[in-house]
């Protein structure tokens, strides 16, 4: 077996990186009253009013279970509604209320000054490289996983 050097090994410097945007992500929300993940559901549904749980699941990276558990407190803060979807009745959809409304806006800003302060750290040209590298570590992983069945 090959040895490799933890200096060398990119999967640190990834995570090291994920680690302090979500810690700072969480503490910017904190004061929202919302966790990371109820942030990342309440984002979507303001992009898409009506989502299922399972599409939210999806779209937030986490588990159908983990995504339940979410949603549960959310509903019971008033911050989302559900009701069943017209023609699939066994389906539920997800909106946000008006209080919810309110509660992403003021998150979402303070998500947003996040972003922006990391966003700020690199020229234009810089952001393009980072975004197209990071799409290649996504794909290349990807690609490599090896088969869940294997």
């Amino acid at each position: 077996m090959t040895s490799m050097p933890a200096a060398e090994r990119l999967g640190s410097y990834l995570k090291r990186t994920e680690q302090a945007l979500s810690a700072t992500k969480h503490a910017a929300l904190k004061p929202a009253g919302l966790t990371v993940p109820q942030y990342a559901a309440l984002l979507l549904l303001s992009e898409n009013p009506g989502m299922s749980a399972a599409a939210l699941a999806r779209g937030c990276a986490v588990t159908p279970p983990t995504m339940n558990t979410v949603l549960k407190n959310l509903q019971e803060r008033g911050l989302v509604e559900r009701t069943p979807h017209a023609w699939h009745g066994n389906v539920l959809e997800t909106r946000l209320t008006e209080r919810g409304r309110e509660v992403m806006a003021d998150a979402d800003a303070r998500a947003i000054r996040v972003e922006r302060a990391l966003a700020a750290e690199f020229t234009p040209a810089e952001r393009e490289t980072l975004i197209a590298l990071l799409g290649r570590c996504a794909d290349v992983l990807e690609a490599v996983r090896p088969d869940a069945g294997a």
